[in-house]
């Protein structure tokens, strides 16, 4: 079972909104980082997102299907040139602590269960940001290059996100965070598609985690790459 955060939880959560609010909108508006953005309807290749696997524990899960709203694929991509580390080098330290990546203003990743230092399939964490975004997830896959979400039971979302690390040809590497999702409930879906306010915290916090990327391993080659894809939920999972 989940780990359920205690009162103290809400209440340090509560006394950071301003503070992590102010710092976001703060970043965001002045970010220089070159971005190539768009928003598409259709998917680019298969729609569904991925199964899981029959090992994962599904016990809380919230599905893409248990969502509401437009079902959207998204993914936000990075260079990284002049790295010492190669693609299994970058993603083992993120797979010890995914907070190496993370800026301390915009979130922490709170493991609730698992071994510290390490990632297994089952562990699980509290993503912490600022404002009421606080998301439980759980590890459902982890390769040497790559490990996979599924959000649980009280999560802004319903679905899954990939991180994932590759060796490019050039000597460069990729990396890659890829969603399949949702929103949760109906809360989720107006602060998400209609006020769009989740939205764009959301992509601020991916890009922010890759621009770490870029500085912590090596350095920024050309603009990040974000892709929206929009789509109607697959009729085998609804």
């Amino acid at each position: 079972m989940p780990r359920k955060p205690g009162p103290v939880h809400y209440l340090a959560g509560a006394a950071r909104w301003p503070f992590g609010v102010g710092a976001t909108a703060f970043s965001y508006i002045w970010r220089a980082t070159p971005i190539h953005r768009r928003e598409l309807e259709g998917a680019w290749d298969d729609d569904r997102p991925p199964e899981l696997p029959a090992s994962a524990d599904q016990e809380e899960v919230q599905r893409v299907e248990d969502g509401r709203g437009d079902y959207l694929r998204r993914r936000y991509r990075i260079h990284v040139r002049e790295t010492e580390r190669d693609a299994a080098g970058v993603m083992a330290e993120v797979q010890a602590n995914p907070n190496v990546v993370v800026p301390r203003t915009l979130a922490h990743f709170a493991k609730t269960e698992g071994a510290e230092d390490a990632m297994a399939q089952g562990d699980e964490f509290t993503v912490r940001m600022p404002g009421p975004w606080d998301g439980p997830v759980r590890v459902i896959e982890r390769t040497p290059t790559s490990f996979r979400f599924i959000t649980l039971a009280g999560h802004i979302e319903a679905g899954q996100i990939e991180w994932r690390a590759r060796d490019e040809d050039d000597g460069r590497v990729a990396f890659e965070i890829e969603s399949w999702s949702r929103p949760g409930d109906l809360m989720s879906e107006l602060m998400h598609h209609k006020l769009r306010m989740a939205k764009e915290v959301q992509l601020h916090m991916w890009i922010s985690v890759l621009e770490q990327v870029a500085r912590r391993y090596g350095h920024r080659d050309g603009p990040l790459d974000i892709e929206t894809r929009r789509m109607e939920v697959p009729r085998d999972v609804r």
